[in-house]
């Protein structure tokens, strides 16, 4: 049997790594905060509630080279803004054969992740992939507690380079038999819907979540037909670059339908009915990955592949220079521009390419 190790005890992370342990799967579980494994190991395993329920039994591994050495399968549960520290902290550990899965890569995560291997030497023959979104709605509510609202229909996953895909998911069936093929990773980067769902509500509630502490529910009263009427605009831009490239992305309402099974005629009613979303709480200060993982990772990699293949992203841009502004950073500096992830001046053509093939005729 396939042995897992989660990377992250946040969350998802620490809900993954209980889930898997219910299911009966060999799983260890690392994190970058050694106090946040703590509780885990002296109970042994993860406490579930919610749509799953039990113990689940989970190795805790005292370093990451202990992880990757143990390990058939990684599954990299963390923000985003990680990939390129964790990445890093991998190469030298990495060895041939194993599988490693972004959970969600979000936009361009497996291209951000394979580019660092590359400048850090690493050598192994690895399979890498990214999630389009992580499986679970969940939350971590005790020290080695996570509480599953909701388990999603479908997930698409894909590796990098696109023929890999199918040795990558012949590892995750088995433990999580709702992760479906996609065509490449730009399909699973640019349905990205946490790049519409996440940071645009709470940088539109900014006063809210401050006054507040984040006393409010972020989908349920986050979300009001004016801020929907927004996100509705800015997916509309996610989805031009997608077909740009050749990507028939969903729409938010496509995905909400296809991952919960929700159909409504707008996508205010659809977020409204997604019981998933009914208790999920929002942000309780701006310090958050909501801002600090997702403008970053989705709506800067979407804005500069946009300019590359000459589709216009105001709004998208709009709510990078509010985030930029509110949080006194630059986010395009930081983010996941092409430049930043090897591929200044490159057209569509040659993005598309690389999904498809990889590291072939001198891409990179």
């Amino acid at each position: 049997m396939l042995r897992y190790c989660v990377i992250g005890a946040g969350h998802g992370g620490l809900a993954l790594a209980g889930h898997l342990g219910v299911m009966g799967f060999p799983v260890a579980l690392w994190a970058r905060s050694p106090a946040a494994l703590e509780p885990v190991r002296a109970a042994g395993g993860v406490f579930l509630e919610g749509e799953v329920e039990g113990f689940g039994p989970v190795r805790v591994a005292e370093t990451l080279a202990e992880a990757l050495e143990w390990a058939d399968v990684l599954l990299v549960a963390l923000p985003a803004s990680a990939h390129r520290e964790m990445a890093r902290l991998c190469a030298p550990h990495l060895r041939d054969g194993q599988r490693v899965l972004l959970l969600p890569g979000r936009t361009a995560g497996a291209v951000e992740f394979a580019h660092v291997l590359r400048e850090e030497g690493c050598t192994a023959d690895v399979t890498l992939g990214e999630a389009q979104t992580f499986p679970y709605a969940s939350r971590k509510v005790g020290p080695c507690h996570a509480r599953i609202h909701g388990v999603k229909r479908r997930v698409l996953a894909a590796a990098l380079p696109a023929s890999r895909t199918g040795e990558l998911l012949a590892a995750i069936k088995p433990a999580l038999p709702q992760f479906m093929p996609a065509r490449w990773v730009w399909k699973t980067s640019l349905d990205n819907v946490g790049a519409i769902f996440h940071p645009g509500v709470t940088l539109l509630n900014a006063g809210r979540v401050e006054s507040t502490g984040g006393a409010f529910r972020h989908y349920v009263e986050g979300i009001t037909p004016s801020v929907a009427a927004l996100l509705e605009r800015l997916d509309e831009e996610r989805v031009a670059v997608a077909r740009a490239l050749g990507v028939g992305a969903l729409t938010a309402r496509e995905w909400l339908a296809e991952a919960y099974g929700v159909e409504r005629p707008t996508l205010y009613e659809a977020i409204q009915a997604t019981t998933a979303y009914a208790d999920v709480a929002a942000p309780s200060h701006l310090n958050h990955r909501y801002i600090w993982e997702d403008v970053p990772t989705g709506l800067v990699p979407i804005a500069s592949l946009g300019e590359a293949c000459g589709v216009a992203t105001p709004v998208t841009d709009g709510l990078i220079q509010l985030a930029n502004g509110l949080c006194g950073v630059d986010f395009r500096e930081t983010g996941r521009t092409l430049a930043r992830l090897g591929m200044a001046g490159w057209g569509p053509e040659r993005i598309s390419q690389y999904a498809l093939e990889g590291d072939v005729m001198g891409l990179v």
